[in-house]
């Protein structure tokens, strides 16, 4: 069955913002000048030894690979709206920057790469301990409690199965693949096949096969849930998007699955019941800090004697995520409201504290995503006029193609990883 079929119901017209406030202004004063001054100041010193080529429209040239045209570029085409935003804003600025059109880069990923494989050093340490004093703190609303959860959930997943079905492939998988080869450029035609090893291995690990009782927290437009049903489970599935849940029960329903898959729109909280196996494919990072024990002890509740878990999550370096965990960034804003990715210390310190579980396995795939990244970025960018012709202005094509490259850049780079996680009660 194709994508087009599946993805042609359900949807919800985009969202058609005339005005983004926080892109469409620079900021003016004596504040702005004082921070855009400072700013620029910092940014030259970062770049100064990056092999990196920074343009400015009057010829000057920054950056270690500014002798090189060959090295990945950042052009500044407004450079006092630049270092104004980024002065003002910080990171939430250089983004929004972007979205503007004060920069650009001709390589997106390539040029965030640089600055991701140097983020710890790009400010000086005096300033970074000083962090907390000017970084935006989340606004409470965005917070990851049961009354904004389905908000934040929706924001991002319900903006419209067609958008996303433009640039996934036919599993509708948005989640990192596992490939079988990676010393290759990635290509198109091998990403299906790769989502469905991803998801194997992860049925697999949680020995998932005829009568297994299978918990999914996070249904996504359903494959996993198909698969397993495939293998003769039986599976319950729960969402907070409205959205991904229509779909998912069409493509069950087409699959003639409709009796051993259910998919009930409900916050993970309120599970009840006993499963043989537990599995949730990054929905992790919708969980916010606050609430990762709450998370582990929902699935230490209902999982049966001799139960297996499998949680696919992104994660980052303990020490960056013990600096940013209350900072509000740029993605926070525009992509994933309430977001946060754990590291793996977090997680295995919350399992122990939360739960009668145990971290039995923890298998890294953070290269596959930099991949499967490519591979949607290429497909976004391919098809950017039928994005458009869903009614998604040129600001939001923008900030989805940096979103889309700044993900990419920090897998590449290793800065962000991504892991199967297997675990099982405590002997």
């Amino acid at each position: 069955m194709s994508i087009e079929f599946h993805a042609e119901r359900h949807t919800r017209p985009a969202p058609r913002v005339s005005t983004w406030p926080d892109v469409d202004t620079v900021p003016t004063g004596a504040r702005a000048r004082i921070a855009a001054t400072v700013a620029e100041c910092l940014f030259r010193r970062a770049v100064r030894d990056l092999p990196v080529r920074v343009e400015l429209p009057d010829g000057t040239l920054y950056g270690d690979g500014h002798a090189d045209p060959e090295q990945p570029r950042l052009i500044l085409h407004r450079p006092n709206a630049f270092f104004a935003r980024l002065g003002i804003g910080g990171l939430i600025g250089f983004g929004e920057s972007y979205m503007a059109g004060d920069w650009s880069a001709p390589d997106l990923a390539a040029t965030l790469e640089i600055f991701g494989a140097r983020i710890d050093t790009l400010i000086p340490a005096y300033l970074q301990r000083l962090r907390r004093l000017y970084v935006t703190a989340h606004p409470e609303e965005e917070r990851n409690s049961p009354a904004n959860t389905r908000d934040n959930i929706a924001r991002h997943y319900d903006l419209s199965n067609d958008f996303f079905a433009l640039f996934l492939d036919d599993t509708l998988t948005y989640s990192s693949a596992l490939f079988s080869d990676l010393t290759a450029p990635p290509r198109w035609d091998d990403l299906a096949a790769a989502q469905r090893a991803k998801i194997d291995r992860i049925l697999d690990a949680a020995a998932v096969g005829p009568g297994t009782r299978v918990l999914e927290i996070g249904t996504g437009w359903g494959e996993l849930a198909l698969r397993a049903a495939e293998r003769g489970a039986v599976v319950r599935s729960v969402t907070l998007s409205v959205e991904q849940r229509a779909l998912a029960l069409d493509r069950i329903a087409a699959a003639g699955l409709g009796d051993r898959v259910s998919v009930d729109l409900l916050d993970y909280r309120r599970v009840e019941g006993s499963y043989d196996a537990v599995v949730s494919v990054e929905m992790i990072e919708a969980v916010g800090y606050e609430y990762l024990g709450t998370f582990f002890a929902t699935i230490d509740g209902v999982l049966a004697p001799g139960g297996r878990v499998v949680v696919q999550s992104i994660t980052m370096p303990h020490d960056r995520m013990l600096a940013t965990r209350d900072t509000y960034t740029w993605v926070h804003k525009y992509i994933f409201p309430g977001g946060f990715l754990p590291s793996t210390r977090l997680i295995d310190q919350t399992v122990i504290r939360s739960t009668g579980l145990v971290v039995r396995d923890s298998f890294s795939i953070g290269p596959h995503y930099a991949h499967t990244l490519r591979l949607w970025r290429q497909r976004f960018e391919a098809r950017r006029e039928e994005v458009a012709a869903l009614g998604f202005d040129p600001v939001f094509r923008k900030m989805w193609r940096l979103y889309l490259a700044y993900s990419e850049a920090g897998f590449r780079c290793g800065y962000l990883d991504v892991r199967q996680i297997l675990l099982t009660r405590a002997d």
